[in-house]
C-alpha cells in the first residue's frame, strides 16, 4: 500500500515536472521571438556621445563616486558633479592633504628636469626651433592634467610623432630655407589630428586604433627607433647638411658623402663631447635599473649633460667671434621670456597642402592615439582601475586643437616622462600641473642660459631612448603566435626604414586588412557534439569524445558577421556536409539525417545577403527532407531575420541554446545519443 502510493506520487512528480518544463520551454521560445527591437543607429550613436563626453564616475578609478539624475540633492551639489565628471582633477583633489601635495611637486620637478632636454631634443628632431618644445611641455600637459582621468600619464612632444611630421611635412615646405612655412604647416597638422582625435573619442571610433595591431606598432617603432638613431647620429658628428627624407638609404648616402667627400662639414668636437656624455647617460640608466636606491641618477642624467657640456661649449667657443666658426655647434638664441605665443590665427586651413597636412594629421592622430593609450593602460592596471580609452582620446584631441592655437605641435603620452611621474610617487595629475609650471619658468627664466647648448648632446639624448624602443623579444614571440601578424611587423619594419613612415603604416595596414578579409571570406563550419556526462556542447575536433546524434547535426560557423562576403561560401559547405560528407546516407530509400541545428551564438550580426543566403539554404535543406533549426541567435540577429520574415519561413524553430534546440528535435523524433563517429 505505500509503495504504490510513493509510487504514484513519483509517477505524478515526474507529469509534474515535465509539465513544468514544457512550459519552461514555451516560454523561453516567445521569450527569443518576442525580443523588443534593438535600439536604431542614431539612438546608440546619441547614447555613445552622450556616455562619452559625460560619463557616470567610478571610485575605483580616483575620483568620487557620483549619483546621476538625483534631482533630490541641492543644486551647488549636483553643479559640483557635474563639474567633477567634466574635470576628473576635482574628484581626485577630494581628501588632498600635505603629503599627497609633497609627493606631487617632487615627481613634478623631477619630471621637469627630464621633460625640458628631451623637448628641446625632440623639437629639434621636428626641424623646429627649441623653444617649440618648451612650448609644448608647457600648455598641452597643463590642461591635459584638467581633463584626464589617469593620474599617471604624461603628456608632450615625442620622438615618433616628431620624425612623422618632419618626415611628412619636410616634403611640402623646406624647414631651413622656409622655417615660418614649416611651422605653421605643422601647427595646422596638429590642429588637424586633434580634429581626428576629438572625432575618435565622441563617436567612439577607438577601434580604429586597433587596426594599427601590436605587430604594426612593434615594426613601426623598431623601424622609426633605427631611423632616428640614424639620423641624430649626423647631428652627433655636427654635420650641418641634412636630408629632409627619414628613411635609412638617405640618411646612409648623407653620411658618407658628408664624412669622406666633404669631411669639413662635421665637428670633431660635438663628436667627442656629444659620445662621451651618451656613454654618461646610457651608464647611468644602467646603474638605475641595476640598483634601485640609484632610480635618481637616469632621470637627473640629461639635463646634468646639458648643463655640463654647455659650461664645455662655452669654453670652447668663447675664443671665437663667429658663429659659423664653433667648434662645438650649439642651439643658439632660443625665444623666451613670455607665455607661448598665439598661433590661432596662422592656422590657414584653406592653404594649397590642405590635402597631404590631413593625412599627415590622420597619420599622427592614429599613433598619438596608440601611444597615449598604451601607456595609460600599462599604469592605470598597476594602480587598480580601468581606463576609458574614448575619455582620453577626447582629451588628447581638446588638448591638441587648443595647443595647435598656441604655437605647439603634437602631445602624446611619454613612456619615459609617465614611467618617471609614477616611479616618483605622484598621487594625483598635481604632479604634470607642476612639471608645466616648472617648464613655464624654464621658458620665462632660463632660456638665454641655454644657448651654449651642443646639439650633440640633445642628439645623445634622443640616441639614448632609441633602444627602448626596440623589442626583439616581441617581435620573436609574434613569429611564434602568429606568422600572418609577423609579417604586418616585417612591412612596417621595412617599409618606414627603407620607404618612409606613410608607406611602412601604409603596408602594415593592408596586411592586416589582407588577414581580416581572408579570415572573414573563409570561416569554417564547426561540428558540434554532447560533451558526455554534461549539457555542455563543443567542437568534436577540439573535444574528440563529444557525443553525436543521429538524425541530428549541429554545425557552428565560425564568423562573427554573415554577409555578402561569405554567406555564399558558408551556404556551400553546410550544404557539402549534407550532400558529400556521408551525412545524408540512405537508409531504406529515406534519408537519416532529419535536422541541422545551426548554432550561431557567435554571430553579432547578418546583412541581406546573409539571410537571402539562409533562405536558400533552407530550401535546398527541404528538398533533402531536412529542417533547419536555428540556436542562441544574437539580438541584432534575430531582430533582422523576424523582420525578413525568415523565422515563420522555418516553422519558428528557434531556441535558447543548443541543448534545448536537440531537446525539441528529439522530441520530434530524433533517436537515442550515441559515440560520435564524424
Amino acid at each position: 500500500m505505500v509503495a504504490s502510493s510513493v509510487s504514484s506520487a513519483a509517477v505524478s512528480c515526474t507529469l509534474e515536472e515535465m509539465l513544468e518544463s514544457k512550459e519552461k520551454e514555451m516560454y523561453q521560445h516567445y521569450w527569443v521571438l518576442n525580443a523588443p527591437d534593438p535600439p536604431y543607429f542614431f539612438r546608440q550613436l546619441f547614447e555613445n556621445v552622450r556616455d562619452t563626453i559625460l560619463p557616470p564616475s567610478n571610485s575605483k578609478n580616483g575620483c568620487s563616486t557620483l549619483v546621476v539624475n538625483n534631482n533630490q540633492q541641492p543644486l551647488p551639489r549636483r553643479l559640483f558633479e557635474l563639474l567633477t565628471r567634466i574635470f576628473p582633477i576635482l574628484g581626485s583633489l577630494k581628501g588632498y592633504n600635505i603629503r599627497k601635495f609633497k609627493f606631487d611637486v617632487m615627481a613634478g620637478v623631477t619630471v621637469a628636469s627630464l621633460a625640458i632636454p628631451q623637448g628641446i631634443g625632440f623639437a629639434t628632431l621636428a626641424q623646429l626651433s627649441p623653444e617649440y618644445g618648451l612650448y609644448t611641455c608647457f600648455g598641452p600637459p597643463l590642461m591635459y592634467a584638467m581633463l584626464t582621468s589617469s593620474k599617471e600619464i604624461v603628456i608632450g612632444n615625442v620622438s615618433v610623432d616628431s620624425l612623422i611630421l618632419s618626415s611628412m611635412i619636410a616634403n611640402l615646405k623646406d624647414p631651413i630655407q622656409d622655417s615660418l612655412a614649416y611651422t605653421q604647416l605643422l601647427l595646422i597638422a596638429t590642429f588637424i589630428a586633434g580634429i581626428f582625435q576629438l572625432a575618435f573619442g565622441i563617436f567612439r571610433f577607438g577601434f580604429l586604433v586597433d587596426y594599427l595591431s601590436q605587430a604594426t606598432i612593434v615594426g613601426f617603432l623598431a623601424a622609426a627607433a633605427l631611423g632616428i638613431g640614424a639620423y641624430q647620429f649626423l647631428v652627433l658628428l655636427g654635420i650641418s647638411k641634412f636630408t629632409t627624407k627619414s628613411d635609412l638609404i638617405s640618411v646612409i648616402k648623407i653620411f658618407w658623402t658628408s664624412l669622406f667627400k666633404h669631411p669639413s662639414q662635421w665637428h670633431p668636437y660635438s663628436l667627442t663631447l656629444g659620445f662621451s656624455f651618451l656613454c654618461f647617460i646610457l651608464f647611468a640608466r644602467f646603474m638605475g635599473r641595476r640598483n634601485k636606491k640609484l632610480f635618481w641618477l637616469p632621470t637627473i642624467a640629461p639635463l646634468f649633460s646639458v648643463i655640463v657640456s654647455s659650461v664645455v661649449a662655452y669654453t670652447v667657443n668663447s675664443h671665437e667671434v663667429n658663429v659659423k666658426d664653433y667648434k662645438v655647434d650649439v642651439l643658439g638664441e632660443i625665444k623666451g621670456g613670455t607665455l607661448n605665443p598665439i598661433s590661432l590665427l596662422n592656422l590657414n586651413l584653406m592653404d594649397m597642402f590642405l590635402g597631404p597636412l590631413i593625412k599627415t594629421g590622420l597619420t599622427v592622430a592614429v599613433i598619438s592615439l596608440t601611444e597615449t593609450i598604451a601607456v595609460g593602460r600599462s599604469f592605470a592596471s598597476l594602480r587598480g582601475y580601468n581606463l576609458d580609452p574614448n575619455r582620453e582620446m577626447i582629451t588628447l584631441g581638446l588638448t591638441n586643437i587648443f595647443g595647435s592655437f598656441t604655437s605647439c605641435y603634437v602631445a602624446s603620452g611619454s613612456l619615459s616622462r609617465t614611467a618617471l611621474n609614477y616611479s616618483s610617487g605622484a598621487e594625483t595629475t598635481v604632479s604634470s600641473i607642476v612639471m608645466a609650471l616648472t617648464v613655464l619658468i624654464s621658458l620665462k627664466f632660463l632660456t638665454r642660459l641655454l644657448y651654449y647648448t651642443p646639439k650633440a648632446i640633445l642628439a645623445a639624448i634622443i640616441i639614448s631612448v632609441v633602444p627602448g624602443l626596440i623589442d626583439i623579444q616581441k617581435a620573436y614571440q609574434i613569429w611564434k603566435v602568429d606568422k600572418l601578424d609577423f609579417l604586418a611587423c616585417a612591412g612596417a619594419f621595412f617599409g618606414v626604414l627603407f620607404g618612409s613612415v606613410e608607406k611602412g603604416l601604409a603596408i602594415a595596414v593592408t596586411i592586416s586588412f589582407a588577414k581580416l578579409i581572408v579570415v572573414a571570406i573563409q570561416p569554417g563550419i564547426t561540428v558540434v557534439g554532447r560533451l558526455p556526462g554534461t549539457d555542455v556542447f563543443g567542437d568534436i575536433e577540439q573535444y574528440p569524445m563529444g557525443l553525436s546524434i543521429p538524425g541530428l547535426l549541429i554545425l557552428s560557423p565560425k564568423s562573427s558577421f554573415l554577409c555578402f562576403a561569405n554567406a555564399t561560401l558558408v551556404r556551400e559547405r553546410i550544404e557539402r556536409w549534407v550532400n558529400d560528407d556521408g551525412h545524408a546516407e540512405e537508409e531504406e530509400g529515406r534519408s537519416t539525417l532529419k535536422f541541422i541545428i545551426l548554432d550561431i551564438s557567435g554571430l553579432t550580426n547578418i546583412d541581406t545577403a546573409g539571410i537571402a543566403s539562409l533562405e536558400e539554404l533552407n530550401k535546398n535543406l527541404i528538398s533533402h527532407g531536412v529542417k533547419l533549426v536555428m540556436a542562441n541567435p544574437r539580438w541584432q540577429v534575430i531582430h533582422k531575420l523576424r523582420v525578413a520574415d525568415f523565422v515563420s519561413k522555418i516553422g519558428g524553430r528557434v531556441f535558447v541554446s543548443v541543448g534545448e534546440a536537440v531537446d525539441a528535435c528529439l522530441a520530434l523524433g530524433a533517436a537515442k545519443i550515441m559515440p560520435n563517429t564524424v
